[in-house]
């Protein structure tokens, strides 16, 4: 999120008692200009063939300005001045005042922001202002109000877990064979296993899964050991037998196998039917799946082995690509750019993946907001909880020196830009395969 803290021009007294016609600017040629421009952007990306990627692009700004509309709605709610709601960055290009909030649209459309007024101490307020600034509120407001961006994520997320859970099913620790591969030369172990497109692998040599991902993680490292398939067809139970083959030598579509087992088939998480009383169960178990893959992943690639692994990927080129190829080789943060690719595969693929792809972006938008470090949501939230817990009762509220953060702050965020400029170098130079 972007809480921003300067103060708008005021509204002159004369008209406090009068009803206020909307203010607008910007003029006429401006918004042409910007329509323009729209316009050029939308042809070209057309014309490239990215037009799933123009979309997801449009998706992402639409989820940060939902973030940012947490904030204002629980600002206003609670009586705060909020005085800017905007989407993008930069020049003012047009907006539009309505009371004593500015909305409008600015020239870089990297996201947006919504700007209460006095939400840091060290903010100047004038004095007429201050009853309404953020830090003036009761505790309960203020940890609404900054943890309301992150809360909005969440319904974001749960919004689009009922849809996939109701319309696609809930998923399963079962694997489905989505595909089966053709390698050069020589037949795959699922061809030779009599596997079909539409099985699903209930169990492996009589054990059954606590994930999709286990499934997989046997097949990899079985290689010429013979495994039974409890295989789920039509309704019936069978058992198929199968030898995993290494991958060494063999490309499928492009992409070089590293070397272990495989049967050479394309996997995905089996799903089973929900109805609409099961949806919103469903689609919390879902939300909570995705929460803990999410989670360990983001601690994976901010852990000093995936920091290290960062540094391995930005200076050694085959490794970044081996990365790329197989995302489970490696943590692998993604950037904005490696996002917006992703989604555009997953848009060609299928609407489940996209849903999950959207899923699981606000869920991680979520948990990164909400770490306890300034500028983040979290860090705000840890500092009304501090000033909370230092406040004594019958003395004056008590109020944290927040530049005392700042050297910590330092560091988080030079760690923060490091791994946020490393994903972007490598989302442009070594792009990830979406795993279909």
């Amino acid at each position: 999120m972007t809480l921003t803290t300067q103060d708008s021009p005021a509204i002159p007294p004369s008209a406090a008692n009068e009803p206020e016609e909307p203010e607008i600017q910007g003029s006429g040629r401006q918004v042409v200009q910007l329509l323009i421009g729209l316009a050029v952007i939308t042809a070209v990306f057309l014309l490239l063939g990215w037009g799933a990627l123009l979309l997801f692009i449009v998706i992402l700004i639409a989820i940060v300005m939902l973030h940012e509309l947490g904030h204002f709605a629980t600002a206003k709610w609670a009586g705060m001045k909020v005085t800017e709601y905007f989407v993008g960055f930069g020049p003012r290009l047009w907006s539009i005042r309505r009371g004593e909030t500015e909305y409008g649209v600015k020239a870089i459309p990297a996201g947006g922001y919504v700007r209460i007024t006095g939400f840091t101490a060290m903010e100047e307020v004038p004095e007429e202002d201050e009853a309404r600034a953020y830090r003036q509120q009761p505790f309960h407001q203020r940890i609404i109000v900054a943890s309301a961006g992150s809360v909005m994520h969440l319904l974001i997320a749960f919004v689009l877990a009922v849809i996939v859970v109701f319309t696609f099913g809930q998923p399963t620790n079962n694997v489905k064979v989505t595909s089966v591969e053709h390698w050069a030369g020589k037949s795959t172990p699922a061809v030779l296993a009599g596997l079909k497109a539409g099985d699903v692998i209930v169990s492996i040599d009589g054990k059954t899964f606590n994930n999709p991902n286990a499934a997989t993680d046997v097949i990899k490292r079985s290689t010429g050991k013979q495994l039974t398939l409890g295989v789920e067809r039509d309704g019936r139970l069978i058992h198929l037998e199968a030898t995993p083959a290494s991958g060494k030598g063999v490309v499928v579509d492009g992409t070089k196998l590293a070397d272990h087992g495989y049967l050479g088939f394309s996997p995905a998480t089996a799903m089973s039917s929900v109805n609409a009383v099961q949806a919103p169960g469903a689609a919390v178990s879902t939300m909570w799946s995705v929460t803990d893959q999410e989670a360990h992943g983001i601690g994976q690639i901010f852990s000093p082995s995936g920091i290290s692994s960062l540094w391995h990927q930005l200076t050694n080129s085959h490794y970044a690509a081996k990365v790329a190829n197989n995302p489970t080789t490696a943590p692998r943060p993604e950037s904005i750019i490696g996002i917006a690719h992703i989604g555009a595969q997953a848009e060609q693929s299928n609407v489940e993946s996209v849903l999950l792809l959207l899923i699981a972006i606000n869920i991680v938008f979520g948990i990164l907001n909400m770490l306890p470090m300034i500028p983040l949501d979290g860090g705000h939230v840890a500092i009304a909880a501090y000033e909370w817990i230092r406040t004594k009762k019958g003395q004056a509220y008590y109020r944290a020196d927040i530049t005392k953060l700042f050297p910590v702050a330092a560091v988080f965020i030079g760690i923060l830009a490091f791994v946020s400029l490393s994903a972007m170098y490598l989302d442009i130079t070594h792009p990830i395969n979406f795993p279909h």
